[in-house]
């Protein structure tokens, strides 16, 4: 847009010009041919027939009205040089504060970085207390077997000794239940974690395998973004991918379904405009359907899959389900929404509504929680 500006600029100068010289060219004309000492090829005054006095004042008015044009005119581009001169200011100003917001991404593009290697050392610290927790209670464990077996022994001397017993038998498992909930809350926020660092991650499902030998993965994704909410492009411009990968790295022969491809946006928004897009249409590839969904930690994913049968079947029967952040499945029934963390909560939900009960008929699946109890 400045480049067309400044070429109308240009073209409006060089009008200005051609208009000058052709009236400074008309304006010689007519006064060598009515001036007494006229120039090579013109009438003499003594050649020069009578001319009547009206047509000399005739001729002097057209000259003073052609002065006054002149004059008009030049102040006219005088005024417009002057409006294209405060332009080019406006133009100067706009591209300063351009180069301040791509100086302020920057700065923002070099902070998210930063929080994500911190996160990535919180995850490391949260391990290793993870770790050293486990071999506390492993220790603990055993402390527990050897206070147990000491008390057994003391049972046989002395019959008052089995109410201290009990007393720390109590206590060890009181300690071992908080200890249970720490590594819950401990995984949990391990989790949690990572969901964070990948928040500005999308996973592209289904896309073939044969199409990232012809073109790199950011050129396929952009075309994607292209084919399917074009307006993404014409309001951001080009969409800068930090990264993009398929996942797993190493190419399964016997696998029958292509993997799936990690992208990391560099801006979150640009990110969040694609998922949103993608959640209002399917996608499509050169005639091929892809899935484009938040990228999620593992243990998350797993979570959510335990959830597609009943996600299914409430589909089919018009409760409006959704899965909420992380795993969380909400339904919507008799004009309440209903929330479960896990499939067994759904269940006893609906085993109390034999109604519901008898047109689901869903086993539930194993959430995390339940598979590890087993």
């Amino acid at each position: 847009m400045r480049g067309t500006r400044a070429q109308t600029n240009t073209g409006r100068k060089e009008g200005v010009n051609l208009n000058k010289q052709q009236k400074q060219k008309k304006e010689t004309t007519i006064d060598s041919y009515y001036s007494p000492n006229g120039t090579e090829g013109e009438r003499s005054a003594n050649d020069k027939p009578e001319i009547p006095a009206n047509w000399i004042q005739a001729v002097e008015e057209l000259k003073t009205q052609l002065r006054e044009a002149e004059d008009n005119w030049e102040k006219n581009l005088k005024i417009k040089i002057s409006h294209l001169e405060t332009e080019a200011l406006e133009l100067k100003q706009e591209n300063s504060v351009l180069k301040a917001k791509i100086i302020q991404l920057e700065n923002e593009a070099k902070e998210m970085k930063d929080e994500a290697k911190e996160m990535k050392d919180e995850i490391k610290r949260m391990k290793d207390n993870l770790q050293r927790n486990s071999d506390q209670k492993e220790k603990d464990d055993q402390k527990a077997k050897d206070e147990i077996q000491s008390l057994r022994t003391r049972v046989k001397q002395l019959e008052s000794s089995d109410l201290t017993r009990q007393q720390d038998t109590i206590r060890q498992n009181k300690k071992n239940e908080k200890i249970e909930e720490n590594v819950k809350h401990l995984i949990h926020k391990t989790d949690d974690l990572e969901n964070r660092s990948r928040r500005d991650n999308l996973r592209i499902i289904g896309l073939p395998e044969d199409h990232d030998k012809r073109k790199s993965l950011d050129i396929i994704l952009e075309e994607i973004i292209q084919e399917n909410c074009p307006e993404i492009l014409e309001q951001e411009g080009k969409v800068e991918i930090e990264r993009i990968h398929r996942s797993p790295p190493v190419f399964n022969p016997q696998l029958t379904t292509p993997r799936n491809v990690i992208a990391k946006f560099k801006n979150n928004q640009i990110k969040e405009q694609v998922l949103q897009a993608a959640k209002k249409k399917p996608f499509r590839y050169h005639g091929n359907m892809v899935r484009i969904t938040q990228d999620l930690s593992a243990s998350t994913l797993k979570d959510r899959k335990a959830w597609n049968m009943i996600f299914q079947k409430a589909r089919e029967l018009g409760l409006q389900p959704r899965i909420k952040y992380p795993s969380k499945l909400t339904i919507f029934l008799q004009g309440k929404v209903w929330s479960f963390n896990t499939t067994e909560e759904f269940q006893a939900f609906i085993n109390k509504r034999p109604d519901l009960n008898r047109k689901f008929e869903v086993q539930p699946q194993n959430s995390r929680e339940s598979s590890k109890g087993n």
